[in-house]
């Protein structure tokens, strides 16, 4: 059994890792040669201002006095240089935005698989064939251009990472920095001689990364002040720039300019998906080689900007970020048709090098050329288009040896047939892996044909109904990955549930509790995702709600337990004071933040405490059942009221009452069941090493119970949200720990704000299977039934294009069914810890109640 084990969590762990080496394998290619137009440039410089998470609608729009908060772009748009709205491509994140800027594609879909690194792959940019390129601004983006360029010829110019903080007074000084950085930067120049000459020579790229906007955005949402004063500071910022250059260069004429943004950002403060908020970014270019403003009487576009900005009369150019935008040169025709020209013969060599790669690893009775790009008609194509460009046409069975060793043949033939074609190892994995598989499945053919005799002497009317229930159940749990009200519908028909039976009759006041929190539970999931619209209020209503639930359990216990006092009311009270601290917490931070004072450390060194006592603090109580799991509520949501930022601080509380009705209901069903059940709720001890001779085989209820468990993880998930998508996590829920940007802590806190639900639900369950005498084995195995078919659902609907929120909700949805069974085994050994684990104090060694 332990071998079908460790091969179901290997079939399991494949399935999970492939998706990324199916769907997310780098499409792209190296080996072509740059292609460039022989034709000379207008500009000998590059100027490109790269404002982060502006919004085209926060740059352009005028403000309450019917004034420009960027008044010296506005001028250039009037009367300078041309201008229109980028739409950038999702997902909206800074690096594949400034990659389609300066590299010239889209996001790689590799990358979703690899993070937030610097180069996920490698490409040519812009920087890298320049003769020379100075950068200022963020680590975060500028290093990943000057990182493994060909020669020492990328400048790059940054401010410590910790300078980005959310919580700081004035995160304006990331863009005035620059600014000043760039101004001090050519005043040595006058006096450096090598330095003066680089800066005259040609293909030279100045980059000006500007991170406060965006900075703004997520601290304060962009409607606020402090978004909206920042564009004016850049404004003010590439003003002077400008004027610095001119004056530099003697307005020889030779400079162009580039104003734009990597992507917007939404009225909550976030960016990732592909709200217009997000992808419609400001475009503004203008100085050598760009056209002048055309003024127009009308214009046809499907929105209404142009008169909500006051811009009717400037021809509007729209463009899509990271193509060449014809439309805004100022130059000849020829020119045009040279460099689309250009762009063409480099598409061209991309692939012939995949041609080249894919025929030398297929066998050439397998591999079919692309017959509207063979050779010849490359060659036709080529020929026709300078051609034209000359004539300045510019526009156109059972377990045997015979089994063993048919598969063994199977293998055998399958791998030779991989080698000789070279595939990738991985392919072995995937086509050998169902070889040992229909193995074992056949080799258990007696256990099948029983089975299948089982199903048949059912009652057709009871096999259909569990069918169709079954079904049922199953779709609701993949519609609630789509949509959220599904978990709604779920948990008001679990409110039915005591009608159904004669649980309503048997235990009414059981029965009032778990359809009171069920349906208490419903609304959650018909509340906006958390982070949108914070509100300190319900954070503070929760830990009330904690604190008075509190006061009753203590004194229910007083009353019930005659050593309560003196042994178990000091940890009861410390765990209150652990709430009152953090409701405290979170409030003097929130007015701190609010007034710009940054977080005080003396709350931050209260918040990690209370985070690092909230795993002990439950080991001491007693390990009574009722007493232990509430010991766990008090510290986690301890931990939770710190970590929120509106009405999710709810969710846990309600959670958990919903648990200890389940615990309750369950040895309600067993005993209207006839089975016995020797102690009551509030009696039974956990205990680590179950007692297996009092373990039962397993019956249709148990069904029920691993679908509860799946119903409820799944509920943990998207209770309060997405969790599937980055776009949903709100960074502000961590200020009570730390404020400046550290995305591996920032991430691992948000991590554990997620898991507690589980956590709760788990230790529940862990109360379920001792209270109903329900072996761990044969859950995992329900529960992996369950989760396998809803994985074929998802395996599917995997995306690999789209907006990171499409492309990630896809992945994450088919990774949290694939490693619900492997998280249920890390769970429910965390859940075990914290549930039957007892430490002592005064010196006394820390054991385990056998």
């Amino acid at each position: 059994m332990l071998l079908f084990f460790i091969l179901g969590l290997l079939v399991h762990f494949v399935f999970f890792a492939s998706i990324f080496d199916i769907y997310f394998t780098s499409p792209l290619v190296h080996g072509m040669t740059p292609q460039f137009t022989s034709l000379p440039p207008p500009a000998r410089r590059l100027v490109l201002f790269v404002a982060d998470g502006l919004r085209a609608d926060s740059l352009y729009e005028l403000d309450e006095n019917g004034d420009s908060r960027a008044p010296f772009i506005r001028n250039i748009i009037m009367h300078e240089g041309s201008w229109g709205i980028s739409h950038t491509r999702v997902p909206t994140e800074s690096r594949p935005g400034h990659v389609a800027l300066i590299a010239g594609f889209y996001e790689d879909v590799s990358a979703v698989a690899k993070g937030w690194k610097e180069n996920p792959v490698e490409f040519d940019s812009l920087l890298n064939e320049s003769k020379y390129t100075w950068g200022w601004g963020s680590p975060d983006i500028l290093s990943m251009f000057a990182k493994d360029v060909s020669g020492d010829h990328v400048f790059i110019h940054t401010y410590d990472a910790d300078d980005e903080d959310f919580g700081a007074h004035d995160v304006t000084k990331l863009d005035t920095w620059v600014f000043d950085n760039v101004k001090e930067f050519f005043r040595a120049a006058r006096n450096n001689q090598s330095l003066f000459s680089k800066l005259n020579e040609e293909k030279i790229v100045f980059f000006l990364h500007l991170l406060g906007i965006d900075t703004n955005g997520h601290a304060h949402r962009p409607s606020s002040r402090e978004y909206k004063d920042n564009i004016k500071i850049v404004d003010a910022g590439i003003k002077e720039i400008v004027s610095m250059f001119k004056h530099f260069y003697g307005n020889d004429g030779k400079t162009a300019f580039v104003f734009t943004a990597d992507h917007g950002m939404t009225d909550w403060g976030v960016h990732g998906a592909g709200h217009p908020s997000e992808t419609l970014t400001p475009f503004v270019t203008w100085g050598a080689g760009i056209k002048y403003p055309q003024n127009v009487s009308t214009q046809q576009f499907e929105d209404a900007f142009l008169k909500e900005w006051k811009l009717e009369n400037w021809k509007r150019q729209d463009i899509n970020q990271g193509i060449l935008p014809l439309d805004y040169l100022n130059n000849t025709d020829l020119f045009k048709a040279e460099s689309i020209f250009a762009n063409a013969i480099q598409i061209l060599e991309q692939f012939k090098v995949k041609m080249t790669q894919k025929k030398e690893v297929t066998l050439s009775f397998l591999f079919t050329p692309f017959k509207l790009l063979s050779e010849s008609k490359q060659h036709n194509i080529l020929r026709k288009a300078r051609s034209y460009i000359k004539q300045r046409k510019y526009d156109e069975a059972k377990p045997s040896r015979l089994l063993q060793y048919s598969f063994v043949a199977i293998g055998v033939l399958v791998a030779f047939f991989l080698l000789i074609q070279a595939y990738p190892w991985t392919y072995y994995i995937y086509c050998l892996l169902p070889v040992p598989i229909w193995y074992a499945v056949l080799r258990e053919f007696q256990v099948i044909q029983d089975l299948v005799a089982s199903l048949l002497s059912c009652p057709p009317s009871h096999f259909v109904g569990y069918l169709l229930v079954s079904t049922l159940g199953i779709e609701v749990l993949v519609l609630s990955f789509f949509y959220r009200y599904m978990l709604t519908a779920g948990l008001i028909a679990f409110a039915g549930w005591p009608f159904i039976t004669q649980l309503w009759t048997r235990a009414k006041r059981t029965s009032l509790n778990w359809i009171f929190f069920s349906l208490l539970l419903a609304v959650f999931p018909l509340m906006p995702v958390v982070g949108r619209k914070p509100d300190i209020s319900l954070v503070m209503t929760a830990g009330l709600l904690v604190l008075l639930l509190s006061l009753f359990v203590v004194a229910s216990l007083t009353k019930r337990k005659d050593s309560f006092v003196n042994e178990e009311l000091p940890l009861h009270l410390l765990q209150m004071l652990s709430m009152v601290l953090s409701m405290y917490v979170v409030y003097s931070t929130d007015n701190s933040l609010l007034k710009k004072q940054g977080l005080p450390l003396i709350n931050q060194i209260i918040s990690w405490i209370i985070l690092a006592s909230s795993f002990v603090l439950p080991l001491l109580s007693p390990p009574i059942l009722f007493e232990r799991l509430f010991s766990i509520l008090l510290s986690l949501m301890s931990t939770y009221i710190l970590l929120s930022r509106g009405y999710e601080a709810l969710f846990p509380l309600v959670l958990s009452c919903l648990m200890f009705a389940w615990i309750h209901m369950e040895q309600e069903t067993l005993q209207q069941s006839g089975v016995s059940c020797k102690q009551k709720v509030n009696s039974i001890q956990f205990i680590y090493n179950t007692d297996l001779t009092q373990l039962r085989q397993l019956c249709l209820d148990d069904i029920r119970r691993a679908f509860f468990l799946v119903f409820f993880l799944v509920t943990a998930f998207f209770g309060t949200g997405n969790i599937a998508s980055v776009n949903s996590f709100d960074v502000t829920s961590v200020y009570c720990f730390l404020t400046v940007f550290s995305p591996f802590i920032m991430g691992a806190l948000m991590m554990w704000k997620i898991l507690i639900p589980f956590v709760l639900v788990m230790c529940a369950f862990e109360a379920v299977q001792l209270t109903t005498q329900l072996s761990s084995k044969g859950l995992f195995l329900m529960v992996l039934v369950i989760s396998d078919i809803m994985a074929l659902h998802f395996f599917f609907l995997v995306r690999d294009y789209g907006s990171w929120l499409d492309i990630g909700t896809s992945i994450s949805h088919y990774v949290i069914v694939m490693s619900m069974t492997m998280v249920l085994v890390f769970l429910n050994g965390l859940a075990q810890l914290l549930t039957t684990k007892k430490l002592t104090l005064c010196g006394k060694p820390k054991s385990h109640l056998i």
